[in-house]
């Protein structure tokens, strides 16, 4: 069954959520449905989700310009650190 919602948000927020929908090929009502279907599943709390993962499902962009080797780096030294 289908029924309708109204939500109150931003323009700015809205217009865009109209462009990404757009970028997507989907309705932003579709958007938002995918979305409120992902954070209300069931989540099973025996791992947690990577950031970058969640990154994806959220919509954020890992940054292009990012300096792989660096990160790996620092990542390296932080579990060096944390595992000592």
């Amino acid at each position: 069954m289908v029924t309708k919602l109204t939500l109150k948000l931003k323009e700015t927020v809205i217009k865009r959520a109209k462009k990404y929908a757009a970028t997507k090929k989907l309705s932003l009502s579709r958007l938002i449905e995918n979305y409120l279907h992902l954070v209300t599943l069931e989540q099973n709390d025996e791992f947690e989700i990577s950031p970058f993962v969640k990154s994806i499902s959220t919509g954020k962009n890992i940054p292009i310009d990012i300096d792989n080797k660096r990160a790996t780096k620092e990542y390296t030294d932080f579990l060096d650190k944390k595992y000592k």
